[in-house]
């Protein structure tokens, strides 16, 4: 089965290695499962997140993740949306509150293959993650939910953002390359 996504990854220029094989490896993994965007294909399944931009993209927005306690972009699982972009925008919406995100851009951002470690019944897989460029339209106000222990704006300062993960320290470089 061929999904817009098919051609999105194929279009995407990686920024590293790790990128470059994210890519290899999503591309396989599309071609050779066809409920890839479902949370019930055990080993893994994509999710869409975003590196949401205020009004004058000077800060972004992260969420402290109630359950895995890491600071990390917003996003979330595609539940069998395969239109990751359209996932991301109304993931972004639910986490943060604002319901006024556009985006920046409708190619990729950035990808991430990582492991999601073992919760309650749910055993250990595979998040294959497409990252999105958003922005706010108006208002800047959050709401946080359940999902969130905290939502932070963050500026262009390195001292600003509250992690060391590699995955949104890549995102936070190519936001300070735009």
């Amino acid at each position: 089965m061929v999904h817009s996504l098919d051609k999105l990854l194929e279009n995407y220029i990686p920024f590293d290695s790790w990128e470059q094989e994210c890519k290899e490896r999503m591309l396989a993994f599309i071609a050779r499962y066809d409920n890839c965007f479902e949370r019930s294909l055990e080993i893994g399944h994509f999710t869409g997140s975003a590196w949401l931009l205020n009004h004058d993209k000077t800060k972004a927005l992260l969420t402290h993740h109630t359950k895995l306690d890491k600071w990390l972009q917003l996003g979330g699982h595609c539940d069998g949306d395969s239109d990751v972009l359209s996932v991301a925008t109304k993931e972004a919406q639910e986490e943060s509150g604002i319901q006024n995100i556009i985006p920046i851009s409708t190619t990729i951002f950035d990808i991430d293959i990582h492991l999601f470690p073992t919760r309650g019944q749910q055993k250990e897989h595979y998040h294959y993650d497409v990252r999105f460029l958003l922005q706010v339209v108006g208002s800047e106000s959050v709401t946080q939910n359940h999902e969130s222990k905290e939502l932070r704006w963050i500026s262009k300062n390195l001292n600003d953002l509250p992690t060391s993960s590699r995955s949104v320290v890549r995102m936070f470089e190519k936001w300070l390359a735009l």
